[in-house]
């Protein structure tokens, strides 16, 4: 009898796999409408999703088989679904973010800041959570974290051992100057004895001195590596709000606007999003440095910042990130031309439509009102470069026979191959992507949205920022078992039906729901940051979860901050659109 719950728990995923439809089948014969076949499918996903009991990139592709096979939609107008706009933007970041990570630049960038910033416990906090959120921006959350974390542990272990050094040197000087060298014995401060002969040849023990240091010395730096290994993955996570390509949550969003409600004006697009998440993100990161700081080094500011001044294990902690910095060389051809292509798309990005004056696109193609030229456009422009652009600046010297009389061309190659891309790309995300958006479609199709919207319609005698608190918290706490990214392509659906039922602007749940999906703070299975994090700094679950769950609240109260404030002014949310009228009722 013993042995059955293990083999159930074993075999878990094929039961979920199996059961779940039969479970639930009596749903779409009972009630043989659209709504409820369509219902069918979308709790059948959800609980694939959250289960994770078949690749999140395989039950996406759901749809194509359900839809077509239960009369919802044809398959070629679901299939159409998979590759949108938003999945081109999400194409063209990536590229970015694998050019970046192949020439090292966010390592050349992560040094430097670290140099300017210091090594004094605060400081240094405070600098790998910059670093740390400034690239999540760009790259992604997992490898900002990856790269980050192997270089605070550096760090820190020279400061552990300049510290052990200094102990050394310390117990050395207090024996009595005048006593011979041959009077004491002393060995490095792990616990081993200490004596010192007293004036009257009596011996004084030191044992307990040494010990009690030696232990001092590692509880502090073991809480200190906790803290900073924490740091660096909630503030990649946090990072990756700022930006719509910065986290995948973000580009669904933009893409669920566009399909639910195809005439929003662009008003979700990368300098919009910028300018509502870009503030929000600052003040998350600045009171997560003040709690993380708090909980594992206390507000000591003296000792932490050090008022200024400098100890020699300080120098030594900083010649080591110095001494990295320098492994790197100066910047190559490669990185300059990178870079280069980075800040151009950037620059492309926040002046296409900058919303308080005629952007490029709008002025050279847009015209109309129509919008031919998207950030989709930019970005998969830009990237293309990196398939052009050498790696190395041609030279004639690399062109002529070679030894044995045969012709050979050393040309540079590009900045980036096939290859690689193939290699980095998470294509899984591309599929899922596009499963929410024909989930999103076959919604509408068959009336399930607007059913969802009259069913919630009770809701409008609840103020809309109380709405908008309890729907954070409720996204935020799915998200701690559930991908971001499933947490979002199943929200955000509902939160337009209800929106649109009881006249509240979509954007105001919308997107705080979508900034609370990348809140996953308290649990190492919650994100691949935080399993990195929980690895790399032997941390407890406890010790995430007392964390975690103060950053949850803050991140909670801070975006409802944003929205109800600059975020009111920029969407207009006081009002209820004229778009948000009219839906996508046919794919």
């Amino acid at each position: 009898m013993v042995a059955i719950p293990w083999w159930m728990w074993h075999h878990r995923n094929y039961l979920i796999l199996f059961i779940t439809p039969l479970v639930f089948l009596p749903l779409p014969i009972v009630i043989p409408t659209s709504e409820a076949k369509c219902g069918y499918a979308i709790i059948l996903m959800a609980l694939y999703w959250c289960t994770e009991c078949m690749p999140l990139a395989v039950t996406a592709l759901l749809p194509v088989v359900l839809f077509p096979l239960m009369g919802i939609m044809k398959a070629g107008d679901v299939c159409v679904e998979y590759l949108k706009d938003s999945n081109m933007l999400f194409i063209g970041g990536l590229l970015v973010a694998i050019a970046v990570e192949e020439w090292k630049l966010h390592k050349r960038i992560a040094l430097r800041v670290l140099l300017l910033v210091g090594v004094r416990p605060a400081l240094l906090m405070m600098g790998f959570m910059l670093v740390s959120a400034f690239l999540s921006m760009w790259i992604s959350n997992t490898a900002t974290t990856a790269m980050m974390l192997p270089i605070a542990q550096a760090v820190l272990e020279q400061l552990a051992a300049t510290e052990a050094a200094a102990d050394e040197r310390e117990l050395r000087a207090a024996r009595d100057p005048g006593q011979d060298n041959q009077g004491y014995e002393l060995e490095a401060p792990r616990g081993h004895a200490l004596e010192e002969k007293g004036s009257e040849g009596g011996k004084v023990p030191l044992d307990d001195a040494t010990s009690e240091s030696c232990r001092h010395r590692v509880q502090k730096y073991a809480t200190l590596t906790k803290g900073m290994c924490l740091s660096v993955c909630y503030s990649a996570s946090i990072g990756g709000t700022a930006t719509l390509t910065g986290t995948t949550p973000n580009l669904i969003l933009k893409g669920q606007v566009d399909k639910i409600y195809p005439d929003n004006g662009d008003i979700i697009n990368f300098a919009s999003w910028f300018g509502f998440a870009f503030p929000n993100m600052v003040i998350m990161l600045v009171l997560s440095w003040l709690w993380l700081q708090l909980l594992f080094m206390g507000l000591n500011f003296k000792k932490s910042f050090g008022c200024g001044m400098s100890s020699e294990r300080d120098k030594e902690a900083y010649g080591v990130m110095r001494a990295e910095y320098r492994k790197l060389g100066r910047m190559a051809f490669a990185e300059g031309a990178v870079l280069a292509v980075f800040i151009t798309l950037v620059v492309l990005w926040f002046t296409r439509e900058p919303g308080f004056m005629p952007g490029w696109a709008t002025v050279l193609f847009n015209n109309d009102g129509q919008s031919f030229v998207t950030d989709g456009t930019v970005a998969i422009f830009m990237s293309m470069l990196f398939f052009v652009i050498p790696s190395k600046l041609p030279r004639f010297s690399d062109y002529g026979l070679s030894a044995e009389g045969k012709g050979r061309i050393k040309a540079p190659p590009a900045l980036l191959n096939w290859k690689v891309v193939h290699e980095r790309m998470p294509w899984n995300i591309i599929l899922l992507l596009g499963g929410g958006f024909a989930l999103a479609a076959g919604s509408e199709v068959s009336g399930l949205s607007l059913w969802l919207g009259e069913s919630l319609a009770p809701l409008k005698s609840i103020p809309p920022f109380a709405i908008s608190i309890i729907l954070c918290l409720l996204v935020a706490t799915f998200t701690e078992c559930s991908s971001n990214t499933a947490t979002t392509t199943l929200f955000l659906p509902i939160l337009a039906s209800m929106a649109t039922a009881i006249k509240i602007h979509p954007l105001y749940v919308m997107v705080p729901c979508t900034v609370s999906a990348s809140l996953a703070f308290m649990l190492p299975v919650a994100t691949p940051p935080n399993a990195i994090a929980f690895s790399f700094g032997n941390l407890r679950v406890m010790d995430m979860v007392q964390a975690g769950f103060m950053l949850n609240i803050i991140g909670i109260l801070t975006i409802n901050l944003g929205i109800n404030t600059w975020g009111y002014a920029m969407f207009d949310l006081g009002n209820f659109p004229a778009w948000a009228n009219t839906t996508q009722s046919v794919p």
